[in-house]
């Protein structure tokens, strides 16, 4: 979930001035170089929630003109994603996780 935060900050950050271009996740390497199974639990909730403090600031402030702006999130093939849509699916996608969480 912090990768994802980090990733859709930047995404929603670049949208604001770039137009498609291209910024893909490699999960496994992503988690790899990060190391988080050495970090204390209670230093990685509060990485995410100052993550996700961050992405709230900057789209609560979003320029309205500019959430039609794209950028290219696909691994393998040409997927431009509007910045409209990568806010709704970065909610649904951490709700989601959420709601493993509550259930585990």
């Amino acid at each position: 979930m912090i990768d994802s935060a980090q990733i859709n900050l930047q995404r929603f950050v670049r949208c604001t001035y770039e137009q498609n271009f291209k910024l893909v996740y490699a999960q496994d390497e992503w988690v790899a170089t990060q190391r988080y199974n050495e970090a204390k639990a209670e230093d990685l909730l509060t990485l995410w929630r100052l993550l996700n403090k961050q992405i709230a600031r900057v789209l609560l402030n979003y320029p309205v003109q500019q959430l039609q702006n794209t950028c290219d999130t696909g691994k393998t093939e040409v997927s431009l994603r509007t910045v409209e849509w990568l806010a709704n699916d970065y909610v649904k996608h951490m709700e989601h996780h959420l709601e493993q969480i509550i259930l585990a």
